[in-house]
C-alpha cells in the first residue's frame, strides 16, 4: 500500500505523522513553511484519510506505524527524524519501538501512551465531540472539534477558525474512519515499553490541552531515557497550529537543523 505524501523543502528528512482524522493539510501552511526552510518535510496521509488508499478491516496503531515506514522505503530513505502528534504521537511511539534504526530523532506532541496513569479526554469533552458528530451537520461537528482542540483564547479569533475550516472541508474524513481510529487508540498501550526507545526524544505538550491532558506528556518524557519535556503555557491540543513558529523552532533545535530562512 502506497500512502499519499506531500514533500516540501530540503535538508534532512522529517516524517510528519498526523492525529485522529488528520491528513497532510492539517499541519497548516505557517508550520509547513517554517519547517521546509530546514528539512525535507514529508507529511503523510494515513490509510483511509486524505488522498491515501482505502483499506477494509480493523487495524492497530502498529499497522499505521508500518505504513509510515513503507513511505520511507518507497522514498529510499534509511532513516528520518520523526514527528508525531496526538494519535500520530502514539504511532510514532510504535514506529520508534518497532524500527529503532530508522529514527534519527523523535518528537512526540500532545500524545498518550496508554496504561496506568495515562488519561484520555474528560467525559465532558467527549460529550462535546459526540454531540457534534451525531448532529449530522458537518459545520457543527467541525465547530465542536475546534472548541476543544485549541485554547479558548485562540478559538475566540474567527480568522483562526476560518483557516482550520478551510483545511478540514477538503477531503473530510468519514465517521466510520474516525471510529476505526478511535478503536485503535483504545487498544494502544506502550507504557511498559517506553524505556526501550533509544532515539533522542523531545515531548511537547500544551498546558491547556483538553483532548489529552498535559500530565500524559510529562509521564511519557519521564519514561523515555534522556527525553526532554517542553510545556507550552496556555496552549491547547493543536500546539503546532497555535504556535507554528515556536513549534518549528523546537523541532529544529532538537533535530540539530539550521534554518535557511
Amino acid at each position: 500500500m502506497s500512502l499519499h505524501r506531500v514533500r516540501r523543502g530540503s535538508g534532512e528528512p522529517l516524517l510528519l505523522i498526523q492525529g485522529l482524522s488528520g491528513h497532510h493539510r492539517h499541519w497548516g501552511e505557517p508550520f509547513m513553511t517554517a519547517l521546509e526552510a530546514s528539512f525535507d518535510a514529508i507529511a503523510i496521509d494515513h490509510r483511509n484519510t486524505g488522498l491515501s488508499p482505502r483499506v477494509e478491516g480493523a487495524y492497530s496503531l502498529g499497522d499505521l506505524a508500518d505504513d509510515a515506514i513503507g513511505v520511507l522505503d518507497e522514498l529510499g530513505l534509511e532513516s528520518a527524524h520523526v514527528v508525531g502528534v496526538s494519535m500520530g504521537g502514539m504511532i510514532a511511539q510504535e514506529l520508534a519501538l518497532r524500527h529503532p534504526g530508522r529514527v534519527r530523532a523523535l518528537v512526540l506532541g500532545c500524545t498518550y501512551a496508554g496504561g496506568p496513569g495515562q488519561n484520555l479526554a474528560a467525559p465532558e469533552v467527549f460529550e462535546i465531540l459526540v454531540e457534534g458528530m451525531q448532529s449530522g451537520d458537518r459545520a457543527q461537528a467541525l465547530r465542536a472539534s475546534w472548541s476543544v482542540n485549541v485554547s479558548e483564547e485562540f478559538a475566540a479569533d474567527d480568522a483562526h477558525y476560518s483557516a482550520f475550516e478551510e483545511i478540514s472541508m477538503v477531503n473530510p474524513v468519514s465517521i466510520d474512519v474516525i471510529v476505526s481510529q478511535m478503536d485503535a487508540i483504545g487498544r494502544h498501550d506502550t507504557s511498559a515499553r517506553l524505556g526501550e526507545i533509544t532515539a533522542p526524544t523531545l515531548v511537547i505538550h500544551g498546558t491547556a490541552d483538553r483532548m489529552l491532558p498535559v500530565a500524559n506528556g510529562e509521564a511519557i518524557a519521564q519514561a523515555i531515557p534522556g527525553a526532554r519535556f517542553e510545556a507550552l503555557e496556555g496552549v491547547g491540543h493543536m500546539f503546532w497550529f497555535e504556535e507554528p513558529q515556536r513549534s518549528a523552532q523546537l523541532i529544529r533545535d532538537h533535530c540539530g537543523a539550521e534554518s535557511s530562512a
